[in-house]
């Protein structure tokens, strides 16, 4: 796998450690499974059930430190050209909607909660949370947002040289890698250039202009000037300015941020500090041509694209994974070069909810195969899904720790042509 920035090697964990893990997570262990899971899979991971063509689901106890836990897996096979990965999301960057309810309306067979988001704004009172996810976001080939700078994302620590441009991603060759993929783009008005900051983001980096289009949604873009770029509860800037390009010319301009559904053809230019400087310059029926696209740092092209951060490379755990907090959690794993892809969900029912660490997490998805991990947003947002033999519709495996699916900003989605 190529990447574009060298990972700090991990350090190898105690042999003692990974080895109890290994085992413990591929060994049938003591305990029943929650009740109401979807039965089939047995205790340990063993032969599972198919979902559908090169599609199985298992379900099984985990050993942990804090105790005894139940995972859900989807074992996915990218080598059967009918079976593919894609993007789910409700049709919006800043919207939401349960798993089951994205993966039945794009009719995915099976698929995951995704990537963090932005979940609460009682930091900043009277700013409403818009839901949008923290990473990089592609569907189909096509870019609906970029990353938030690292100090305003949601979730646990990352691991040393991880940042919120991680991404996971299925390529144009059809296999599953980790990348990084940044942000690149301009605006371009007679006599000036400037670069973007942003596209579609809920927070912008300081300084910086962010554009954003149709794919936004209609939730206000007045976080986008709020924090810093190493402190998300960091007060909103008052230095602002909101400029409206259609067909290429400026039609509005406004000293705040809006809201507001984006139309078609139009692109909304938000611009803090630095930023909100440059646009004041524009005016009324001024050309301005605005370009954007993410690239990713190996230079391949992604069919869809989320966030999350890296967790296993090579084999190995990354370097400073936490070992402490045990939680419900969600991961991926990537096996047999990008040809098998490990989709991981914790349990949220009482019995198990204590859960595992993030280096717990790791060791399960290496000793799965996986030789590549990479965790996804967790506790309640945790939920998988899978349709049950003879049915045409989703239905959750897992039991979610708040009792129901909570509403996501985007997930996994597994396909069977």
């Amino acid at each position: 796998m190529t990447r574009g920035q060298e990972r700090p090697r991990a350090r190898r964990t105690s042999l003692a450690l990974l080895t109890a893990l290994g085992t413990l997570a591929g060994a049938a262990l003591t305990g029943a499974a929650p009740a109401g899971a979807a039965t089939g899979a047995g205790s340990g991971p063993g032969p599972g059930t198919t979902v559908a063509a090169g599609v199985v689901y298992r379900q099984y106890d985990l050993g942990a430190g804090a105790g005894v836990t139940h995972v859900h897996v989807l074992d996915v096979d990218l080598t059967d050209t009918r079976v593919s990965l894609g993007l789910l999301h409700p049709g919006k960057v800043a919207a939401r909607a349960t798993v089951s309810r994205q993966a039945t309306a794009q009719k995915a067979v099976a698929g995951v909660n995704g990537d963090f988001f932005d979940i609460s704004e009682t930091q900043h009172p009277g700013v409403a949370a818009t839901g949008a996810s923290v990473g990089p976001a592609v569907a189909d080939g096509r870019a609906l947002k970029a990353a938030v700078p690292t100090g305003q994302r949601f979730g646990p620590g990352l691991p040393p040289g991880t940042d919120t441009e991680d991404v996971l991603g299925v390529s144009e060759d059809g296999r599953a890698r980790l990348d990084r993929v940044a942000l690149h783009g301009t605006l371009v008005t007679p006599g000036r250039r400037w670069p973007l900051g942003g596209l579609n983001q809920y927070a912008l980096p300081e300084d910086s202009i962010g554009a954003y289009t149709s794919d936004w949604g209609d939730a206000s873009r007045a976080r986008a000037v709020c924090g810093t770029d190493t402190d998300r509860a960091a007060p909103c800037v008052t230095e602002t300015y909101e400029v409206t390009v259609r067909q290429g010319r400026v039609v509005a301009a406004s000293a705040t941020p809006g809201g507001g559904a984006v139309a078609a053809g139009t692109t909304v230019l938000v611009g803090r500090e630095a930023g909100a400087r440059r646009l004041r310059e524009l005016v009324t029926g001024q050309p301005v041509t605005v370009r954007h696209g993410l690239t990713a740092a190996s230079g391949r092209a992604y069919r869809f694209v989320l966030g999350g951060y890296p967790v296993l490379t090579g084999g190995r755990p990354l370097t400073g994974l936490d070992t402490r907090t045990s939680a419900v959690r969600t991961a991926v794993g990537i096996a047999n070069g990008g040809r098998r892809v490990l989709l991981f969900a914790v349990d949220g029912a009482p019995a198990y909810r204590r859960g595992l660490t993030v280096a717990e997490v790791a060791a399960a998805l290496g000793s799965l195969g996986a030789s590549e991990g990479f965790s996804l947003d967790g506790g309640g947002s945790s939920t998988l899904v899978a349709r049950e033999p003879g049915t045409a519709t989703v239905s959750v495996r897992n039991h979610p720790s708040a009792g129901a699916e909570r509403a996501v900003p985007n997930g996994i989605g597994v396909f069977v042509r």
